[in-house]
């Protein structure tokens, strides 16, 4: 690392450069802080740390931590000193110093300090790597469409997006809902804090209220110490509640009192635990239709439905279904070239897809695997998807020679023996009851490989 010795005693100052630079560090050294600070402002920064004596005439350690700490953020500063007083360590902490290392120190002691600062610097720059990575998969164009409802959900993300209001999305299984979700949260000012998920349809309502509110040692049978719930974890960032239709009703009185006076206690606690959280919640249900019915509190759905949006399935946005097709192509294929077929683009256009998005994603990935020869055809599509609503107890061939139909019905058989062995010839053989060796000769015969 680069590390700026400040002290205005010159043989510390020169014993302690030698040292670091024989571990390896690069250092330059400097007699007074404002010396230190003008060699900064002249090299706009360009240093890891400070290492700074805490008691000089004209401007004393603390003073410079204050000044880094003002006009240049990500340096880190280790203050040393003969005078050590826990007050006078607690203010330099406060000002931001790193560490605090009492003279006289030996340099082990130092370049400790200085390792651990240079994990921390790499953890810490692996994180704003990973949030601009997350950034850049959750922006706005993270969820495709050209279609006019699609286009109407990117105006309300829009809308909301930077607001705290509670966000409630319905939708049909697959239509994208905790896509969106992810789009919301890292497109708002709480990007920088924690998106913590809940799953509330797989959990128990014992479960399910620990999840959510935390609780403190011997709460119930098995609570050996406490736990942090949901909602803390979320504190500063948001919380997302799938399936928010599957929490019981009385549950949902917690939930609301946390959305209306933004506090909660701890499952067998009596302590009131403020927090400061951006609910989004989402279900594939009618919500006021289960209000009406009893099954779901009146008053909590007005409180989650503060801003709806409805993500439409995907048979109705059909101008999508191509563009969402070419989209998972691409990103199955990778660096491979693969195209699909006029008449498979067709078919997809008249499909109803019941699985929505996640059916379309899940079949391009199917779809990838098997256009070895860089194209997807119509008779890789599944039956159901190129015949819906129909029973077909053979194959449609159209105006084929007898010899290409076997040929082509030999072909899926095999490839489809070969995906669902997951490459293995052997087991691939046994699927289709015949010897590896005829298996063999098949694939090189055909021209299946690679």
């Amino acid at each position: 690392m680069h590390v700026l010795i400040v002290d205005d005693e010159r043989i510390i100052r020169v014993t302690t450069a030698d040292e670091l630079r024989d571990a390896g560090h690069q250092v330059h050294e400097f007699s007074s802080a404002r010396a230190v600070l003008h060699y900064l402002k002249e090299n706009g920064g360009g240093a890891d740390v400070v290492l700074t004596d805490l008691k000089m005439p004209d401007m004393d350690g603390l003073e410079l931590t204050r000044e880094l700490r003002k006009n240049h953020p990500g340096i880190y500063v280790l203050l040393m000193t003969a005078f050590a007083r826990v007050d006078t360590a607690v203010e330099a902490m406060k000002l931001g110093a790193y560490d605090y290392l009492p003279k006289p120190f030996n340099t082990d002691e130092l370049l400790l300090s200085l390792e651990r600062i240079n994990e921390l610097k790499k953890v810490k720059e692996e994180n704003i790597q990973l949030r601009r990575q997350v950034g850049r998969q959750y922006d706005m164009s993270s969820f495709v469409g050209q279609d006019q409802e699609t286009r109407k959900i990117f105006e309300l993300v829009g809308l909301i997006a930077e607001k705290d209001a509670t966000v409630l999305i319905t939708g049909e299984t697959g239509t994208g809902k905790e896509l969106l979700t992810n789009v919301i949260h890292f497109n708002s000012k709480r990007s920088k804090g924690p998106l913590v998920k809940v799953s509330c349809a797989i959990l128990s309502r014992e479960i399910l209220e620990s999840e959510l509110f935390g609780h403190v040692k011997g709460a119930f049978t098995g609570a050996e110490s406490a736990r942090v719930g949901r909602f803390e974890k979320a504190h500063q960032g948001t919380l997302y509640l799938d399936d928010v239709d599957d929490i019981p009703l009385d549950l949902q009185v917690k939930l609301l009192r946390v959305l209306e006076e933004g506090e909660i206690e701890r499952v067998g606690g009596g302590e009131t635990i403020r927090i400061d959280v951006r609910i989004i919640a989402s279900t594939k249900k009618d919500l006021q239709q289960l209000a009406a019915e009893g099954k779901f509190r009146e008053d909590l759905y007005y409180r989650l439905n503060v801003f709806p949006i409805r993500i439409p399935p995907l048979r109705e946005r059909s101008r999508d279904i191509v563009l969402l097709a070419r989209h998972f192509t691409r990103e199955f294929a990778g660096e491979s070239k693969i195209e699909i077929g006029e008449e498979v683009l067709d078919i997809l256009k008249q499909y109803h897809f019941p699985g929505n998005v996640r059916e379309l994603k899940n079949l391009m990935e199917r779809l990838v695997i098997l256009a070895a020869d860089g194209v997807i055809q119509k008779q890789m599509l599944p039956v159901e998807v190129r015949f819906p609503g129909k029973q077909h107890n053979c194959f449609y061939f159209g105006d084929k020679s007898l010899d290409q139909i076997i040929r082509e019905v030999e072909e899926n058989a095999i490839r489809d023996a070969l995906l669902r062995s997951g490459g293995n010839k052997a087991k691939a053989a046994k699927m289709l009851s015949i010897p590896a060796s005829t298996l063999k000769s098949r694939i090189e015969k055909l021209q299946l490989e690679p």
